[in-house]
């Protein structure tokens, strides 16, 4: 969990960690919030989780409290009601290097939790036609010549969370597009290309930077959220998404464009075993070799998103990635927290004996 020198002791303390107040704060147990499986999971397994409320507010208090565990679990947005992760990612990093367990540590979200591991990853069988632009000026100079082909693409911006600043751009006649974010509630829009063009440049500020992926046509037919514990597949989540696809008629706030309920199944699920084989035997070690992971770094909780990309040549799906989400990866399968919760476990102990 990036752990770059173990404590000497092994209390076997877990903090728990996601975004709250003061009130919040003052009254958070192992019981009486979402996380309340992984919790008890961790108890199980002979740890001891204690919950511990971040805010930029009190930061010192977090940090002392990281600072007395041995491990920590994050749950914590790149992006939340205008805040960012700016004042936790040092922190995170200093205990990391106390030698905290910390999952997801920072540099691995870098690594694997932004967009640009959709263009760093593009050869393994989970890729596409995918482009990165790194500047505002290679975006103007590169995107309409690619666009002029015809088909829709998708734009998302390096950190992000919600669908916000992920677009799906159409081709229209006379330099016009339409387009979509993939924030709930959006409408599509039609202007022109250059126009769309410059609002996108704030997603260049600190060195940020664009992915260009292919719209896929198969996107209805939902997406799948394979969930995984360091390189072990956890489960999967299966859900229609509305995100990308015009609202009905009824507007963008009628229950017609709702996605529909995640369905949880359990890692065994058949439908799923040729992905499941593919992400345990073959794309989750190639992406770690790629970007420069040990297993050790894959964080305690993952999921990667896919949508359905053409069927082969035999008739059965393909798959493309979307997304992988690193930094507040909820609701889990019912089996997640034991496979987390064993996960922590043995790296501890392998800590311990280090």
């Amino acid at each position: 969990m990036g752990a770059s020198a173990r404590k000497t002791h092994n209390s076997g303390a877990v903090a728990v960690l996601w975004r709250g107040d003061r009130a919040l704060r003052e009254t958070a147990t192992a019981s009486n919030n979402r996380l309340h499986r992984i919790f008890a999971a961790l108890s199980a397994n002979g740890l001891s989780p204690r919950p511990v409320i971040f805010a930029e507010e009190f930061i010192e208090d977090v940090r002392q409290a990281l600072l007395e565990c041995d491990a920590a679990l994050v749950w914590v947005d790149p992006l939340s009601d205008g805040r960012t992760r700016t004042a936790l990612d040092p922190l995170l990093r200093e205990a990391a290097a106390h030698g905290v367990c910390v999952s997801a540590h920072p540099d691995t979200i870098l690594k694997m939790g932004t967009k640009e591991i959709l263009y760093r990853t593009r050869h393994l069988g989970w890729g596409a036609d995918t482009r990165i632009y790194r500047t505002m000026e290679a975006l103007r100079a590169e995107f309409p010549a690619l666009l002029a082909q015809g088909t829709a693409r998708v734009l998302k911006q390096n950190r992000g969370n919600g669908g916000q600043g992920v677009w799906k751009v159409e081709p229209l006649s006379g330099g016009r597009v339409r387009v979509l974010e993939g924030r709930r509630g959006s409408m599509p829009e039609e202007l022109r290309l250059d126009v769309f063009l410059g609002r996108c440049a704030d997603y260049f500020a600190d060195g940020g930077l664009i992915v260009d992926q292919p719209f896929q046509p198969r996107l209805p037919e939902g997406m799948i959220r394979c969930y995984l514990s360091a390189g072990r597949v956890a489960g999967f989540g299966q859900q229609l998404i509305k995100a990308l696809i015009p609202p009905p008629p009824e507007g963008p706030d009628s229950p017609q464009a709702q996605p529909g309920p995640r369905i949880m199944h359990a890692a065994s699920a058949p439908q799923f075993a040729a992905l499941r084989a593919k992400m345990e035997q073959e794309w989750v070690p190639q992406m770690m070799e790629t970007v420069g992971l040990s297993r050790g770094d894959l964080p305690v909780i993952w999921d990667a998103d896919f949508l359905y990309g053409p069927k082969d040549a035999a008739g059965a799906d393909t798959y493309v990635l979307c997304e992988i989400n690193v930094s507040s990866v909820f609701p889990i399968p019912d089996e997640a927290p034991a496979e987390m919760a064993a996960t922590v476990a043995a790296r501890l102990q392998s800590g311990a004996q280090a």
